[in-house]
Protein backbone atom coordinates (compact mmCIF):
# COMPACT_ATOMS: atom_id res chain seq x y z
CA UNK A 1 0.00 0.00 0.00
CA UNK A 2 1.24 3.44 -1.23
CA UNK A 3 0.64 6.81 -0.70
CA UNK A 4 0.11 9.40 -3.65
CA UNK A 5 2.10 12.56 -3.49
CA UNK A 6 0.55 14.99 -6.29
CA UNK A 7 2.78 18.19 -6.56
CA UNK A 8 5.44 15.98 -4.46
CA UNK A 9 8.44 17.05 -6.16
CA UNK A 10 7.04 21.12 -5.17
CA UNK A 11 7.89 22.73 -1.76
CA UNK A 12 5.30 21.70 0.72
CA UNK A 13 5.08 18.13 -0.91
CA UNK A 14 9.30 17.41 -1.15
CA UNK A 15 9.10 18.24 2.71
CA UNK A 16 5.80 16.35 3.15
CA UNK A 17 7.82 13.08 1.48
CA UNK A 18 11.08 13.45 3.05
CA UNK A 19 9.43 13.25 6.55
CA UNK A 20 6.80 10.31 5.06
CA UNK A 21 9.96 8.19 4.12
CA UNK A 22 11.27 8.94 7.75
CA UNK A 23 8.57 7.54 9.08
CA UNK A 24 8.92 4.14 6.81
CA UNK A 25 6.04 4.98 4.18
CA UNK A 26 5.60 4.39 1.12
CA UNK A 27 5.38 7.19 -1.50
CA UNK A 28 4.80 7.87 -5.06
CA UNK A 29 4.68 11.48 -6.48
CA UNK A 30 2.78 12.47 -9.82
CA UNK A 31 3.82 16.26 -10.71
CA UNK A 32 4.51 17.78 -14.17
CA UNK A 33 7.64 19.25 -13.31
CA UNK A 34 6.73 22.54 -14.22
CA UNK A 35 7.26 24.48 -11.04
CA UNK A 36 8.71 21.60 -9.15
CA UNK A 37 12.38 20.39 -9.08
CA UNK A 38 13.31 16.43 -9.56
CA UNK A 39 16.57 17.26 -7.11
CA UNK A 40 13.86 18.16 -4.32
CA UNK A 41 13.22 13.66 -4.31
CA UNK A 42 15.39 11.38 -3.35
CA UNK A 43 16.65 9.29 -6.57
CA UNK A 44 14.70 5.95 -5.77
CA UNK A 45 11.20 7.73 -4.97
CA UNK A 46 8.87 6.74 -7.76
CA UNK A 47 7.77 9.75 -9.98
CA UNK A 48 5.27 10.18 -12.95
CA UNK A 49 5.73 13.19 -14.48
CA UNK A 50 2.39 14.44 -15.82
CA UNK A 51 -0.96 16.61 -15.20
CA UNK A 52 -3.39 14.98 -12.05
CA UNK A 53 -6.07 16.06 -14.96
CA UNK A 54 -4.83 12.84 -17.17
CA UNK A 55 -7.60 10.25 -15.94
CA UNK A 56 -5.85 7.23 -17.09
CA UNK A 57 -2.11 8.06 -15.64
CA UNK A 58 -3.74 8.41 -12.27
CA UNK A 59 -5.49 5.21 -12.61
CA UNK A 60 -1.88 3.92 -13.98
CA UNK A 61 -0.59 5.10 -10.87
CA UNK A 62 -3.71 3.14 -8.63
CA UNK A 63 -3.02 0.32 -10.10
CA UNK A 64 1.00 -0.36 -10.30
CA UNK A 65 0.75 1.36 -6.25
CA UNK A 66 -2.18 -0.22 -4.83
CA UNK A 67 -2.99 3.29 -3.31
CA UNK A 68 -4.51 4.09 0.12
CA UNK A 69 -4.37 7.62 0.22
CA UNK A 70 -3.29 10.54 -1.04
CA UNK A 71 -1.65 13.95 -0.19
CA UNK A 72 -2.58 16.58 -3.26
CA UNK A 73 -0.58 19.58 -3.14
CA UNK A 74 -0.59 19.92 -6.47
CA UNK A 75 -1.99 23.66 -7.79
CA UNK A 76 -1.33 26.47 -9.10
CA UNK A 77 -0.62 29.63 -6.32
CA UNK A 78 0.92 32.62 -7.21
CA UNK A 79 -2.21 35.09 -5.87
CA UNK A 80 -0.88 38.04 -8.35
CA UNK A 81 -1.16 35.75 -11.72
CA UNK A 82 -4.39 34.58 -10.59
CA UNK A 83 -5.49 38.05 -10.96
CA UNK A 84 -3.80 38.24 -14.29
CA UNK A 85 -4.92 34.95 -16.07
CA UNK A 86 -8.22 33.17 -13.99
CA UNK A 87 -8.62 30.87 -16.73
CA UNK A 88 -5.49 29.28 -15.57
CA UNK A 89 -6.11 28.99 -12.58
CA UNK A 90 -9.20 27.50 -12.81
CA UNK A 91 -8.18 24.91 -15.47
CA UNK A 92 -5.64 23.93 -13.58
CA UNK A 93 -6.59 24.21 -9.89
CA UNK A 94 -10.39 23.24 -10.39
CA UNK A 95 -10.48 21.61 -13.82
CA UNK A 96 -7.75 19.00 -13.44
CA UNK A 97 -8.84 18.89 -9.72
CA UNK A 98 -11.98 17.61 -10.60
CA UNK A 99 -10.99 14.93 -13.11
CA UNK A 100 -8.06 13.95 -10.61
CA UNK A 101 -10.39 13.10 -7.07
CA UNK A 102 -13.33 11.95 -9.42
CA UNK A 103 -10.18 9.42 -10.67
CA UNK A 104 -9.28 8.26 -7.06
CA UNK A 105 -12.80 7.68 -6.12
CA UNK A 106 -13.44 5.32 -9.03
CA UNK A 107 -9.87 3.87 -8.39
CA UNK A 108 -11.67 2.93 -4.48
CA UNK A 109 -9.06 5.83 -2.68
CA UNK A 110 -10.89 7.44 -0.74
CA UNK A 111 -9.11 9.03 1.84
CA UNK A 112 -6.67 12.38 0.70
CA UNK A 113 -5.42 15.41 2.61
CA UNK A 114 -5.54 18.36 0.86
CA UNK A 115 -3.46 21.68 0.50
CA UNK A 116 -5.89 24.29 1.30
CA UNK A 117 -5.09 28.13 1.89
CA UNK A 118 -5.83 31.20 4.02
CA UNK A 119 -7.08 32.57 0.78
CA UNK A 120 -10.61 31.45 1.27
CA UNK A 121 -11.47 33.66 4.04
CA UNK A 122 -10.32 36.70 2.07
CA UNK A 123 -10.51 40.13 4.40
CA UNK A 124 -11.67 38.30 7.24
CA UNK A 125 -14.34 39.72 9.72
CA UNK A 126 -12.42 38.50 13.04
CA UNK A 127 -8.90 37.96 14.36
CA UNK A 128 -7.58 35.56 14.69
CA UNK A 129 -9.21 33.71 12.03
CA UNK A 130 -11.03 30.80 12.98
CA UNK A 131 -12.60 27.88 10.40
CA UNK A 132 -16.12 28.91 10.34
CA UNK A 133 -15.24 32.17 9.51
CA UNK A 134 -17.27 33.90 6.27
CA UNK A 135 -15.15 32.42 3.21
CA UNK A 136 -14.95 35.42 0.43
CA UNK A 137 -11.96 35.02 -1.65
CA UNK A 138 -10.29 38.06 -3.36
CA UNK A 139 -8.46 36.17 -6.08
CA UNK A 140 -8.87 33.75 -8.20
CA UNK A 141 -6.38 31.37 -6.67
CA UNK A 142 -8.61 31.23 -3.52
CA UNK A 143 -12.07 31.12 -5.29
CA UNK A 144 -9.84 27.57 -7.00
CA UNK A 145 -9.45 25.91 -3.93
CA UNK A 146 -12.74 26.91 -1.63
CA UNK A 147 -14.10 25.20 -5.37
CA UNK A 148 -12.13 22.42 -4.10
CA UNK A 149 -13.16 22.34 -0.93
CA UNK A 150 -17.08 22.40 -1.64
CA UNK A 151 -16.32 19.49 -3.86
CA UNK A 152 -14.60 17.20 -1.20
CA UNK A 153 -17.36 18.34 1.05
CA UNK A 154 -19.66 16.94 -1.59
CA UNK A 155 -17.79 13.97 -2.78
CA UNK A 156 -17.84 13.20 0.96
CA UNK A 157 -21.73 12.95 1.18
CA UNK A 158 -22.11 11.37 -2.20
CA UNK A 159 -19.27 8.80 -2.66
CA UNK A 160 -17.68 7.90 1.25
CA UNK A 161 -14.62 9.82 0.82
CA UNK A 162 -12.92 10.90 4.07
CA UNK A 163 -10.46 14.53 3.48
CA UNK A 164 -8.95 16.83 5.36
CA UNK A 165 -8.89 20.22 4.30
CA UNK A 166 -5.97 21.71 5.15
CA UNK A 167 -5.58 25.87 5.32
CA UNK A 168 -2.41 27.03 5.38
CA UNK A 169 -1.50 30.43 6.52
CA UNK A 170 2.73 31.61 5.15
CA UNK A 171 4.42 28.26 4.40
CA UNK A 172 8.39 29.17 5.37
CA UNK A 173 11.39 27.91 6.26
CA UNK A 174 13.97 25.05 5.27
CA UNK A 175 14.70 21.51 6.40
CA UNK A 176 18.73 21.00 5.80
CA UNK A 177 17.25 18.97 2.36
CA UNK A 178 14.75 20.82 1.29
CA UNK A 179 14.31 24.48 0.48
CA UNK A 180 12.16 27.15 -1.47
CA UNK A 181 13.06 27.41 -5.06
CA UNK A 182 10.07 28.83 -6.92
CA UNK A 183 10.02 30.07 -10.78
CA UNK A 184 9.35 32.93 -10.34
CA UNK A 185 9.31 33.72 -6.80
CA UNK A 186 7.11 36.15 -5.21
CA UNK A 187 7.15 34.75 -1.40
CA UNK A 188 8.77 37.18 0.71
CA UNK A 189 10.96 35.40 2.96
CA UNK A 190 12.93 33.51 -0.22
CA UNK A 191 12.89 37.03 -1.92
CA UNK A 192 14.61 38.82 1.43
CA UNK A 193 17.34 36.20 1.53
CA UNK A 194 18.19 36.71 -2.17
CA UNK A 195 18.62 40.32 -1.67
CA UNK A 196 20.79 39.78 1.50
CA UNK A 197 22.69 37.41 -0.85
CA UNK A 198 22.93 40.37 -3.19
CA UNK A 199 20.90 37.96 -6.19
CA UNK A 200 18.81 41.11 -6.43
CA UNK A 201 19.27 44.88 -5.62
CA UNK A 202 16.59 45.12 -3.30
CA UNK A 203 13.48 43.62 -1.53
CA UNK A 204 10.06 44.65 -3.02
CA UNK A 205 8.01 45.60 -0.27
CA UNK A 206 4.20 45.77 -1.70
CA UNK A 207 2.38 48.49 -0.17
CA UNK A 208 3.00 50.65 3.64
CA UNK A 209 -0.68 51.87 3.64
CA UNK A 210 -2.66 48.61 4.73
CA UNK A 211 -4.16 49.41 7.78
CA UNK A 212 -1.39 47.66 10.23
CA UNK A 213 0.74 49.54 13.14
CA UNK A 214 3.34 49.59 9.88
CA UNK A 215 1.60 50.50 7.16
CA UNK A 216 2.75 46.88 5.74
CA UNK A 217 0.99 43.31 5.50
CA UNK A 218 0.71 41.10 8.46
CA UNK A 219 1.17 37.61 8.07
CA UNK A 220 0.76 34.52 10.03
CA UNK A 221 4.20 32.54 9.18
CA UNK A 222 4.96 28.51 9.61
CA UNK A 223 7.54 26.08 9.22
CA UNK A 224 7.23 23.73 6.39
CA UNK A 225 8.17 21.23 8.49
CA UNK A 226 5.47 22.01 11.22
CA UNK A 227 3.28 21.81 8.28
CA UNK A 228 4.46 18.60 6.87
CA UNK A 229 3.94 16.67 10.02
CA UNK A 230 0.36 17.96 10.04
CA UNK A 231 -0.42 16.63 6.52
CA UNK A 232 0.96 13.47 8.19
CA UNK A 233 -0.94 13.46 11.19
CA UNK A 234 -3.97 14.37 9.20
CA UNK A 235 -3.69 11.56 7.48
CA UNK A 236 -3.10 9.29 10.22
CA UNK A 237 -6.27 10.50 11.34
CA UNK A 238 -8.44 9.62 8.70
CA UNK A 239 -6.91 6.26 8.39
CA UNK A 240 -8.05 5.95 12.37
CA UNK A 241 -11.56 6.88 11.02
CA UNK A 242 -11.43 9.92 11.98
CA UNK A 243 -14.13 12.76 10.21
CA UNK A 244 -13.41 14.75 7.38
CA UNK A 245 -12.65 18.25 8.98
CA UNK A 246 -11.33 21.55 7.40
CA UNK A 247 -8.43 22.64 9.88
CA UNK A 248 -6.44 25.87 10.08
CA UNK A 249 -2.77 25.67 10.14
CA UNK A 250 -0.83 28.75 11.65
CA UNK A 251 0.46 29.50 14.95
CA UNK A 252 -1.88 32.48 16.07
CA UNK A 253 0.88 35.13 15.52
CA UNK A 254 1.56 37.43 12.79
CA UNK A 255 4.98 39.52 11.77
CA UNK A 256 3.92 42.66 9.02
CA UNK A 257 6.45 42.70 5.97
CA UNK A 258 9.14 45.10 8.07
CA UNK A 259 9.81 42.79 10.69
CA UNK A 260 10.49 40.10 8.53
CA UNK A 261 13.14 42.21 6.70
CA UNK A 262 14.70 43.18 10.06
CA UNK A 263 14.77 39.62 11.42
CA UNK A 264 16.53 38.75 8.57
CA UNK A 265 19.10 41.58 8.17
CA UNK A 266 19.94 40.32 12.07
CA UNK A 267 19.88 36.75 11.18
CA UNK A 268 22.03 37.37 7.99
CA UNK A 269 24.16 40.52 9.11
CA UNK A 270 23.67 41.83 6.00
CA UNK A 271 22.24 44.94 4.80
CA UNK A 272 18.69 44.59 2.91
CA UNK A 273 17.56 47.33 0.64
CA UNK A 274 13.89 47.82 0.47
CA UNK A 275 12.08 49.60 -2.56
CA UNK A 276 8.31 50.13 -1.61
CA UNK A 277 6.01 49.61 -4.79
CA UNK A 278 2.26 49.64 -4.96
CA UNK A 279 0.00 47.04 -3.42
CA UNK A 280 -0.47 44.04 -4.94
CA UNK A 281 -4.57 43.16 -6.67
CA UNK A 282 -5.78 41.25 -3.87
CA UNK A 283 -3.41 40.67 -1.17
CA UNK A 284 -5.49 41.33 2.54
CA UNK A 285 -3.85 43.46 4.95
CA UNK A 286 -3.91 41.06 7.67
CA UNK A 287 -4.36 36.88 7.91
CA UNK A 288 -3.92 35.48 11.55
CA UNK A 289 -4.79 31.93 11.92
CA UNK A 290 -6.66 30.23 15.09
CA UNK A 291 -5.71 26.63 14.80
CA UNK A 292 -6.78 25.45 18.25
CA UNK A 293 -9.06 22.91 16.19
CA UNK A 294 -6.23 21.60 14.43
CA UNK A 295 -4.42 21.25 17.64
CA UNK A 296 -7.25 19.86 19.19
CA UNK A 297 -8.36 17.11 16.22
CA UNK A 298 -4.57 16.25 15.63
CA UNK A 299 -2.67 16.72 18.49
CA UNK A 300 -0.48 19.02 16.25
CA UNK A 301 1.45 22.03 17.50
CA UNK A 302 4.06 24.05 15.26
CA UNK A 303 7.11 23.47 16.39
CA UNK A 304 9.95 24.76 14.67
CA UNK A 305 7.35 28.02 13.34
CA UNK A 306 9.15 30.92 15.40
CA UNK A 307 10.29 33.68 12.98
CA UNK A 308 13.97 33.50 14.38
CA UNK A 309 14.29 29.77 13.21
CA UNK A 310 12.02 30.35 9.87
CA UNK A 311 14.41 32.57 8.72
CA UNK A 312 17.93 31.04 9.83
CA UNK A 313 16.30 27.47 8.29
CA UNK A 314 15.78 29.17 4.66
CA UNK A 315 18.66 31.40 5.03
CA UNK A 316 21.19 27.97 5.68
CA UNK A 317 19.67 26.29 2.83
CA UNK A 318 19.73 29.06 1.13
CA UNK A 319 23.55 29.65 1.72
CA UNK A 320 24.03 26.21 0.45
CA UNK A 321 21.81 26.26 -2.43
CA UNK A 322 22.24 29.99 -3.82
CA UNK A 323 20.78 28.94 -6.97
CA UNK A 324 18.09 27.04 -5.44
CA UNK A 325 18.06 23.34 -7.02
CA UNK A 326 19.22 24.91 -10.31
CA UNK A 327 22.40 23.15 -10.52
CA UNK A 328 21.80 20.28 -9.41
Amino acid sequence: MAILVTGGAGYIGSVTVERLRTKGEQVVVLDDLERGHRAALEADVPLYRGKIGDRELVARICREHNLESCIHFAALIEVGESVKDPAKYFENNVGHGIAFITELVQQGVRRIVFSSTAAVYGDPEEIPITEPSRKWPKNPYGWSKLFMERLLDSYGTAYGMKFAALRYFNAAGATEKCGEDHRPESHLIPNVLSAALGLQQAIRAFGNNYPTPDGTPIRDYIHVADLADAHILALDHLRRGGVSDFLNLGTGRGYSVLEVIQCARQITGREIPVVLEPPRPGDPARLIADPSRAKAMLGWEPRQSDLPSIIRSAWQWRLRHQQGYAAE
